[in-house]
């Protein structure tokens, strides 16, 4: 039974070995193969490629690929439209004031959430204190009473003491 044991230990060893072996080549090999090859081929220059002539045509022109765009311009743009029409007429300062407000009702919401927010997480902590003061007292509580019985237990222990040593001296001889 103990040379099945060993023969069986050697034969999964072996496995592992092989493998390790295997996974090794299999991680290193092709790196090592093209190194192997790159070497080979930098001392012959006779099997390097001849250049290539390529006879591509010139890059095509954005105009020649979409010629529509050529004809937009930026103060066409939504001269249809009168609301368009209309915010394209605003002054730079006109905008920039309404940009500011609306970053202002931004940060006036922001601050709301986070005073609801606040609000809610004083409110849950508060429950929190309130709980973990009931535990304390309920703890405490425990306390006294384990005290108390263990005091009990003291005195139950001498009156029992007590009582088995009235017992032996009239005769008792116990268990």
């Amino acid at each position: 039974m103990r040379e099945m044991s060993r023969r069986s230990g050697n034969c999964v060893r072996c496995c592992l070995v092989i493998f390790a072996v295997v996974s090794a080549l299999a991680v290193c090999g092709p790196a090592l193969f093209w190194r192997f090859k790159k070497g080979v081929s930098l001392g012959d220059n006779k099997s390097s490629c001849p250049p290539c002539n390529c006879d591509c045509p010139p890059p095509l022109s954005l105009l020649k690929i979409a010629p529509g765009l050529a004809n937009l311009s930026v103060t066409d743009c939504g001269s249809n439209d009168p609301d368009v029409k209309q915010e394209m007429e605003k002054q730079f300062v006109d905008l920039l004031t309404e940009e500011l407000k609306l970053q202002e009702a931004v940060a006036e919401e922001h601050l709301r959430h986070m005073n609801i927010t606040f609000g809610e997480a004083k409110r849950v902590a508060s429950q929190y204190q309130k709980e973990a003061e009931k535990c304390n007292a309920a703890t405490e509580t425990c306390e006294e009473a384990r005290e108390r019985a263990e005091a009990l237990l003291i005195k139950e222990r001498k009156v029992t003491s007590l009582w088995e040593r009235r017992a032996q001296q009239m005769g008792w001889e116990g268990e």
